[in-house]
């Protein structure tokens, strides 16, 4: 059972690697279990397996000297996150002279009496590991317990998984005598490359929802998470960019498991300051493994060009997108005037719902948790072959096909070939003679009798026994 499970807890600064290497650990087998009496509510819990040994994976939020309070808040979560545990990874960038604030926390850890390890990524030849790693000994760890590695490059982490199993108790039925942990093709397998569980996932429909929440500094990103989630899971400051490394919620809703992730702010780029250029790379790493997004605005503010750049990020990853207006006044009843703005501003996102909200009093939660749904269903399904093909006959009876230069077009036939999103061939004598416009007015026709709210749609001109598109042939609205 879970509570039986020893706990690994993984500590570090932002961008030192902990999401990735949390990835990879995690990836092998995941299963969302629920919130630890006594631990803080920036830390992700997932059980995991470590080669064949089981055990509960605790990752904290990023320890961030940015502002004095932040970094004494999430410094304590972090300590009371390394109390409840049995084995302590602590992380630190091998790309930089060792931190002072590193070694106050790592001193700290050591007084706890766990099993400790000081893990150095971004260590990815031996050239480094001979000039840097040394460096890292005045922290006073042993050889046996220091490591370089580089997630990235998937260098070192054998070791490291061969220390963690070592402190991990077999399971009942194991034969400790006989097994041998340096089987090469098992590793080969564990360590495969964390970029292969989201190709894979895009071609099965897991149940699992996952939301990217993005917008401007202080819109109100955080608030709408804890107001979804229904409790107060991340840090909500009204200090501009408080929410640094994300953080992940998992919750169940409606057969669906829902994870989201909260983003940090993004501000301009001739503004964005120190931790916050690795918040904006983090973001379009969320975007790259979600299927989901919502955009927030801020309904008290006028909409800014920054908005429009931030929303233009989901419309370049294709994820299903719900426009949420947040901080909505409940008296107002300007709704249709301001949703007219957005959609000016937003063309590229014309498919998207817009809901109004307030985080701050519930105002539509529940209806966003709905949509949500709704949204990756539609984002998912996968349309009969009959069915589009009745719309695409229909569409070009009402519209006959363009003629170009004299050229006789023809649709052979329509079908999707891939979801998430949903991406349609049409089968035809001519592709490369199809206009952008017909394609657009087809696309517009199949969204008038299909619901494809939400999500967009990739629609291809193919040739008979073309099986590739090329990126120009691709149209997406």
């Amino acid at each position: 059972m879970t509570n039986e499970l020893k706990k690994i807890a993984l500590i570090g600064q932002p961008n030192v690697g902990k999401s990735s290497l949390f990835n990879r650990i995690a990836k092998k087998r995941i299963a969302i279990v629920s919130d630890m009496a006594g631990t803080t509510r920036d830390i992700r819990k997932h059980e995991v397996e470590i080669l064949d040994r089981d055990a509960l994976m605790l990752d904290t939020g990023g320890i961030d000297d940015t502002n004095d309070a932040i970094f004494s808040n999430v410094k304590r979560k972090a300590v009371e996150c390394a109390k409840e545990a049995d084995i302590i990874l602590f992380m630190v960038d091998g790309k930089k002279i060792p931190d002072e604030k590193d070694k106050e926390l790592f001193y700290e850890l050591q007084t706890l009496g766990k099993k400790l390890a000081l893990v150095v990524n971004k260590i990815d030849n031996d050239k480094e590991k001979d000039e840097r790693l040394w460096a890292f000994f005045e922290f006073g760890i042993d050889e046996e317990n220091l490591f370089g590695i580089s997630v990235s490059h998937n260098r070192g982490t054998k070791s490291l998984f061969e220390w963690i199993w070592e402190k991990l108790p077999p399971r009942d039925e194991e034969e400790v005598i006989n097994y041998e942990v340096d089987d090469d093709d098992y590793l080969e397998d564990f360590l495969a490359p964390v970029e292969d569980i989201n190709e894979s996932a895009d071609f099965q429909d897991d149940g699992e929802i996952r939301v990217a929440i993005i917008g401007r500094t202080n819109v109100g990103k955080s608030s709408i998470l804890n107001a979804l989630v229904g409790a107060e899971r991340s840090v909500v400051s009204p200090i501009a960019g408080t929410t640094i490394d994300p953080v992940d919620e998992s919750f169940e809703y409606k057969d669906k498991n829902i994870t989201f992730v909260d983003t940090a702010g993004l501000r301009r780029r001739g503004k964005i300051e120190g931790i916050e250029k690795f918040a904006l790379m983090r973001t379009k790493e969320m975007l790259e493994i979600a299927n989901l997004a919502l955009v927030v605005l801020d309904a008290s503010e006028e909409l800014y060009d920054l908005d429009e750049k931030i929303a233009g990020l989901v419309d370049q990853y294709g994820l299903g997108t719900i426009i949420v207006l947040n901080k909505w006044d409940e008296n107002r009843e300007d709704f249709k005037e301001f949703e007219e703005k957005v959609r000016r501003k937003f063309k590229f996102l014309y498919y998207a719902p817009i809901i109004a909200v307030s985080a701050k009093t519930g105002r539509s939660i529940d209806r966003l948790k709905d949509k949500l749904v709704e949204i990756y269903e539609n984002y998912s399904q996968r349309v009969p072959t009959s069915t589009l093909n009745k719309a695409i006959e229909t569409a070009v009876m009402r519209h006959a096909l363009p003629s170009p230069a004299g050229n006789f077009l023809r649709i052979y036939y329509s079908t999707q070939f891939e979801t998430k999103p949903p991406r349609i061939a049409l089968i035809m004598n001519k592709p490369k003679l199809l206009h952008f416009s017909y394609k657009r007015y087809l696309i517009n026709f199949l969204r008038d009798n299909i619901n494809f709210e939400g999500t967009p749609i990739h629609l291809v001109a193919r040739g008979k026994g073309q099986r590739e598109e090329s990126e120009e042939e691709l149209e997406d609205f």
